[in-house]
């Protein structure tokens, strides 16, 4: 059935879209990932966009501008009288591959519950505005983005008669912040909510991310962490004379030649190469294949495997293997690592820009929220070279946001959603020891209607993704153990 574009129609078709559930926090990969256009959407079937009328800004009465929200609905698990179950869209567009995949469809089938998605506005197709100005970008934070969430519920429950329903709101990472808070601020729309891989807490600087890199690189081999900073301390020295930077331009199979005027050039570049490890740790051993990504056969194994190759020379050459690799995994023809080009794209505020995706906009919320910002401040980690100046100043150089400016948004945030002084009930935290991101979120009960699961040996939103033969046994305890408090909660 065709469905309207203005109104709130559950449209009963054969097939639905479901969005990316669980992105980087960053909006943007770290290391070479973010070159590649991993993300596969087309899975043989054609799915149905569905388009909610959304305000502009839910906190002016006096702006009466509307837009257009894509959402998608499941209702091939629904029973009469069951729960909502409602999917929090996060920092990038949408990926179908979740509408036949993912651990919350398991949930859904068991219960009888009907499959609600929201994108998150400035992300995928939900375009409030025109372009990405900083001007327009504005209208986009997490306080809009639960506001849109809670508008969606009421409007839905009242026009489809779910408002006697108990909807339950699940995300991850960034999504699974919004679904605790949506839970805490919209307590009589949302009934409980499954937060995974929240970062609860926003900080400026979160250099704890790459402490948490450093001991995930130790638990697979105490040398590989070691030789990264070797490698990584030899690069940074290597970067302070000019006569390297032809061969480093080779090593590394440059697009350009390696230009270093500004200190912003060189954290540019030892972030870029840091990044590979970092993205890898983060998602190490997640069962993504299905969202059509590339290179979920690179895991921490792998990367510790080049680093203690000493066949392959010192510490820094094994550093340009993993780098090759990388660029081989991505097929990557050359690496670019301007940081002009960088600045170039990142202000480029058209809907076609090549930071579109997410990028601009993710990093506009941390400008303008959270902070996060993985530097190598602490000195418990491998890697040097990208300082917090080097994050904040790009929210100047990006949006014209000066560091006091983030340093009060992020208190503020914190000042808004409480940071880890939770008041709520039924919210339910699940964590990875490998995520770096847990070094956030909440990895001990809070209460006994607050409770954390703290999942060993398993990297961020690992108890979202579809069950696997390869599954540690404290996976498969934690996806159980999620299952058994939303049937509690439901039949309470």
């Amino acid at each position: 059935m065709a469905c309207q574009r203005h109104g709130v129609p559950v449209c009963k078709t054969t097939s639905f879209v479901l969005f990316t559930l669980c992105l980087l926090v960053e909006g943007r990969y770290k290391g070479f990932r973010k070159f590649s256009q991993e993300q596969d959407t087309r899975h043989g079937v054609v799915f149905q966009d569905q388009w909610f009328t959304q305000k502009l800004d839910h906190f002016n009465g006096a702006e009466s501008r509307v837009w257009q929200q894509r959402y998608f609905v499941n209702d091939a698990f629904y029973k009469p009288g069951g729960p909502v179950f409602l999917m929090i869209g996060g920092e990038g567009p949408a990926n179908p591959a979740w509408m036949m995949n993912g651990t919350w469809l398991t949930y859904a089938a068991k219960l009888g519950a009907l499959c609600l998605m929201l994108e998150h506005r400035f992300y995928g197709k939900s375009q409030p505005t025109v372009d990405l100005s900083t001007d327009n970008l504005r209208f986009l934070s997490s306080r809009q983005a639960l506001a849109d969430l809670a508008h969606f519920c009421t409007v839905l429950a009242e026009s489809q008669g779910l408002s006697n329903r108990k909807w339950v709101a699940f995300g991850g990472s960034y999504p699974g912040s919004l679904a605790a808070w949506l839970r805490m601020k919209y307590p009589h729309l949302i009934y409980a909510a499954v937060a995974t891989s929240a970062p609860i807490h926003a900080t400026v600087n979160f250099p704890e991310y790459l402490e948490v890199v450093e001991r995930s690189l130790a638990s697979e081999n105490p040398e590989c962490p070691l030789l990264v900073k070797k490698a990584s301390d030899t690069l940074l020295e290597l970067l302070k004379d000019p006569k390297t930077y032809d061969n480093i331009t080779k090593d590394f199979n440059l697009c350009s030649p390696l230009q270093i005027q500004t200190e912003m050039d060189s954290a540019y570049f030892l972030e870029m190469l840091a990044g590979n490890f970092m993205d890898v740790v983060q998602y190490n051993k997640d069962n993504r294949a299905f969202e059509g990504v590339t290179g979920t056969n690179i895991t921490i194994e792998v990367l510790c495997g080049v680093m203690g190759d000493a066949t392959l020379g010192e510490p820094y050459a094994r550093y340009v293997a993993v780098a090759h690799l990388m660029m081989k995994t991505f097929s990557m023809k050359c690496l670019d690592a301007s940081f002009n080009n960088n600045l170039r794209d990142m202000t480029n505020t058209s809907w076609d820009g090549p930071a579109a995706g997410g990028g601009r906009q993710w990093v506009y919320q941390t400008c303008s929220e959270f902070g996060f910002y993985q530097s190598t401040d602490s000195p418990n980690q491998p890697f040097a070279g990208f300082p917090l100046v080097f994050h904040v100043k790009q929210c100047a150089d990006y949006y014209n946001i000066s560091a006091e400016e983030v340093l009060e948004a992020v208190a503020q945030t914190n000042e808004y959603y409480g940071s880890y002084d939770i008041h709520s009930s039924r919210i339910v935290f699940p964590n990875g020891s490998i995520d770096p991101w847990h070094a956030l979120g909440i990895t001990q009960d809070i209460s006994p209607d607050l409770p954390a699961v703290f999942i060993k040996g398993t990297a961020h939103c690992a108890n979202m993704y579809p069950a696997s033969s390869q599954d540690q046994a404290e996976l498969v305890r934690a996806r159980d153990h999620v299952s058994l408090l939303l049937q509690r909660w439901l039949n309470q």
